[in-house]
């Protein structure tokens, strides 16, 4: 009997389609790895590990959680955006990551848009003004004043070029006419031991790298850089509380999966990352982080996502940072 060449056709385009419903049927039959673009023991790589431990209990296989430092978390998010596009690689991004190091890098490796799929949005990092312990400055208008007595003379650490820590301190400089010396770490955790080891004068650093030591008396906060204070930093008042108004800049941070990944897969990893997101549990371990959760499915990050690229894009070209 022989074939029509409607037949063939048909089976031809089954045999180009039914690998990817056989991976979306039996995901994930193997042990999954999720990238963290920034060295081990900061804010960002204690909530991906929240989430891992949660994704590894649901899928029955282990998740591995990869931290992939360097190149303002490039190096990382790019090895997931060029990662087999089969679910089983995937990143923990935010917006430097996922935005302004298309602006800020020269040759990033991807495209933070056309290269990946979200896959869950997180909530964001607020930013805290700390101190060395030492420094003569226990308000932000001491500090203004110290900085303008002897410009550039203050250093400012941050979690690399590009970062929120970075550019949130560049506006904050140029809302306020002074000047610092910007000194990048690779990560949140290397920036504060600096700071605690009094090498780093101050850093407009994420609440969640830093409220362990704030509570512990290991550097002083001064300041947090959003509209309203944080319910686990309830003394620390804001910046506009203290007379600058224009400054404030939070991070937020997402999840992501390669751009062509199949869509059953993308549905599976999503939902399971905002059922561990929103597990009281895991909820509670994050939220006292003082990290602000706010969980947002594909469907309503997209449109945040664009928004806050356009956001931070602005506030590169008001602080006048060039790419490098």
């Amino acid at each position: 009997m022989s074939l029509t060449r409607r037949s063939t056709l048909g089976l031809m385009a089954g045999a180009v389609f039914a690998p990817s419903i056989v991976r979306a049927e039996t995901f994930p039959s193997k042990v999954l790895t999720l990238v963290v673009p920034y060295p081990a023991g900061g804010p960002t790589d204690a909530i991906a590990r929240f989430v891992a431990q949660d994704l590894a209990v649901a899928f029955g296989h282990n998740v591995v959680v990869d931290n992939r430092a360097g190149a303002s978390g490039a190096v990382g998010t790019r090895a997931v955006a060029h990662a087999q596009a089969d679910g089983y690689t995937f990143v923990f991004g935010n917006n430097q990551t996922h935005g302004n190091n298309m602006f800020l890098l020269k040759d990033p490796g991807y495209d933070a848009v056309t290269d990946f799929a979200p896959l869950a949005g997180v909530g964001a990092f607020e930013h805290a003004f700390v101190v060395r312990n030492d420094l003569p400055a226990k308000t932000i208008p001491e500090l203004i004043a110290l900085a303008k007595a002897d410009p550039g003379k203050l250093n400012y650490g941050s979690t690399g070029v590009g970062s929120g820590s970075h550019l949130a301190m560049e506006l904050f400089m140029q809302r306020t006419g002074i000047k610092m010396t910007h000194v990048p770490f690779r990560g949140a955790a290397p920036l504060v031991q600096e700071i605690v080891a009094g090498r780093i004068d101050i850093a407009n650093s994420t609440l969640p790298s830093v409220l362990e030591q704030i509570n512990g008396g290991a550097l002083r906060a001064l300041a947090i850089a959003s509209p309203e204070r944080n319910p686990q930093a309830k003394n620390i008042p804001t910046l506009r509380e203290q007379g600058v108004s224009n400054a404030d800049a939070d991070s937020w941070a997402a999840f992501f999966a390669p751009a062509k990944t199949p869509q059953p897969v993308l549905d599976v990893l999503s939902k399971a990352i905002i059922a561990s997101l929103n597990k009281p549990a895991t909820r509670d371990a994050i939220i006292k982080l003082g990290f602000t959760l706010k969980v947002r499915d594909p469907e309503a990050f997209r449109p945040y996502h664009l928004q806050e690229i356009a956001t931070w894009k602005q506030i590169i070209a008001d602080a006048g940072v060039k790419a490098e």
